[in-house]
């Protein structure tokens, strides 16, 4: 092949504003390079805890700033049998987590360095971390995959984060 038809090649590109080129649809881009915010959910299972440490490495590498989530599931049988028993393990259990994130963090802190937050809420797991992707303008989304059984047959968080098609979702086993 010549340069000569290389030439003639880049010339046929075109600009932006001739027929064959695509362009971006408009809004498309929030005017940066790289993510800004990762967001990653965490329930204590072992995936998710992957899904952290993978979180954490792509948000070191890009520069971006990592949001670790968790939703609080809401039993609405169990509620109303034990009232705030419930309440109070699930804060617990968010206490736990942010303590094991700290620590983690601690371990890690002079190898290198992740702004990060915690955020917890109640609710449905997959709905709480859409609203938290949605507010928080998040770049992307990482979950571990469901270890329940049968989640196969129902669908898992990670599932519906997916088919939403809302934000890049990444499925860490």
């Amino acid at each position: 092949m010549s340069n000569e038809s290389d030439a003639e090649d880049v010339a046929a590109v075109g600009g932006a504003d001739e027929p064959g080129v695509a362009v971006a649809p408009a809004g498309f881009e929030l005017g940066t390079d790289g993510p800004k915010v990762i967001l990653a959910g965490l329930d204590g299972s072992d995936s998710s805890w992957r899904a952290i440490a993978y979180a954490a490495g792509l948000a070191r590498r890009q520069g971006a700033a990592l949001a670790v989530a968790y939703v609080q599931p809401v039993l609405a049988a169990a509620t109303a049998l034990a009232g705030v028993a419930v309440e109070e393990t699930t804060q617990e259990i968010a206490d736990e987590l942010l303590a094991a994130l700290r620590e983690a963090e601690h371990r890690v802190r002079e190898v290198w360095r992740v702004e990060w937050r915690f955020l917890t809420m109640r609710g449905d797991p997959y709905t709480g971390l859409a609203k938290l992707a949605d507010e928080l303008r998040a770049d992307a989304v990482v979950v571990g995959a469901s270890e329940q059984a049968g989640h196969r047959v129902i669908g898992s968080v990670a599932v519906r984060l997916v088919k939403s098609g809302r934000w890049p979702v990444t499925v860490v086993p």
